[in-house]
């Protein structure tokens, strides 16, 4: 079975692009797809495999603003040649479902979320901090980017969603159900530290969304220990922010950010995740997770075995919830065995099992579509636009608990 593998472009090293890593591994002779690509954004298992980038990476200065080429991605998916393939996987939190197959290919898409600054325009364009001209122009295109984001939802054959959330999100958005597949842990990276920590943790790319400074200000008001790893265009007015508690580290990877973890008191998390990965990285190094009650921590931070959940986006929340914060009230064990539910090999298994039910299904209902062609050629709609049951056919457990 010949496999392709599609991604958004390749520029920052993030969540999805670990996930992307995990589908390089399990299918290794899969090219993947992508409008751009920066090698020196990525690991060595990317400058080995086979990425093929559209023409447009062949253009001076588009990596560094690529942001700004957002218009031209649903065309550039469109356009790549997927003929051949038997099976075709998008990992997408943009674009990359827009690819077009042929009807011989099924398409999985793993979504990390529809786009939000499309389907939630004016919550996105507050976190940036766009302006008064940014917004003008952006609006004038969304009527028209919506419409082409749901008609390309339409040529996904099985939809996997990443958590509760963003299954909830792809149903509202795409009219179109799911199942749920956590992303990959890789908890043999890490391990548990000895003691209760001598910090708290925050480890995160430093944007206006995912507000750090909530962290960064609570624990300056409160006089915690707050290292702060990670680097962005926040991190200026972060440094502003601090009080003498918090420390800068910058990015970090590999066996200095298990370190991190590892003597950490708790990792903080500030921001509505679609999942999360962060926060399970923590758990299999031990430590509890103090994150913000919504979005993917709901499905990963259990109150009082975990971790807690603080109400509210607001520094005031966190600080109530730091107050009383008791880290000798967690099992460091437990901890990790919660997090191993998301390691690495369950979501192989879990996919590679959806996966060939898929193509399976794919294959039948392909085959009876053919055969009941030649005595009804009138069927009223394709193969791809068939019923919601077969859309939702293979389905695992929205959550996953000990």
């Amino acid at each position: 079975m010949r496999v392709a593998l599609i991604h958004e472009a390749l520029t920052v090293y993030g969540g999805a692009e670990k996930v992307l890593e995990e589908l390089m591994r399990m299918f290794p002779e899969a090219p993947v797809f992508v409008p751009l690509y920066e090698p020196s954004a990525f690991p060595e298992i990317f400058h080995k495999a086979d990425i093929r980038a559209t023409w447009i990476n062949r253009l001076p200065l588009v990596r560094r603003h690529h942001r700004a080429l957002f218009p031209l991605y649903p065309l550039l998916m469109s356009s790549i040649d997927l003929s051949g393939y038997d099976l075709v996987i998008s990992s997408s939190f943009n674009f990359a479902h827009n690819v077009v197959t042929p009807p011989e290919s099924c398409h999985v898409c793993y979504c990390h979320s529809p786009p939000r600054f499309l389907w939630d325009y004016n919550a996105y364009a507050r976190r940036e901090g766009f302006g008064v001209w940014k917004r003008r122009v952006v609006e004038s295109m969304l009527p028209r980017l919506r419409s082409m984001d749901r008609a390309a939802a339409q040529g996904v054959d099985f939809w996997v969603s990443t958590s509760t959330l963003v299954e909830q999100r792809i149903r509202k958005t795409y009219r179109r159900r799911s199942t749920i597949i956590p992303p990959p842990v890789d908890v043999n990276e890490f391990r548990p530290g000895s003691g209760r920590g001598e910090y708290f943790l925050l480890l995160m790319r430093l944007v206006g969304w995912k507000r750090p400074d909530i962290a960064v200000k609570a624990c300056s008001e409160l006089g915690v220990k707050l290292v702060v790893a990670g680097d962005g265009r926040e991190m200026r007015h972060l440094k502003a922010l601090a009080g003498p508690s918090v420390e800068f580290v910058g990015r970090v990877d590999g066996e200095a950010k298990a370190e991190l973890y590892r003597n950490c008191t708790a990792l903080i998390l500030t921001s509505v995740e679609d999942f999360g990965i962060t926060p399970l990285e923590a758990m299999a190094s031990g430590r509890p997770v103090i994150a913000l009650g919504e979005g993917g921590a709901l499905d990963t931070v259990i109150p009082g075995e975990t971790g807690e959940l603080f109400d509210e986006q607001t520094c005031e929340s966190l600080k109530r919830t730091l107050r009383h914060f008791n880290p000798e009230r967690y099992d460091p064990a437990f901890i990790r065995r919660h997090a191993e539910i998301f390691d690495s090999r369950q979501f192989r298994t879990k996919l590679n099992s959806f996966l060939g039910r898929s193509v399976r299904l794919y294959s039948r209902r392909m085959s009876e579509t053919s055969v009941a062609s030649v005595d009804e050629p009138d069927l009223g709609g394709s193969p791809k636009a068939s019923s919601p049951d077969w859309q939702a056919e293979p389905r695992f457990p929205a959550r996953m608990r000990l």
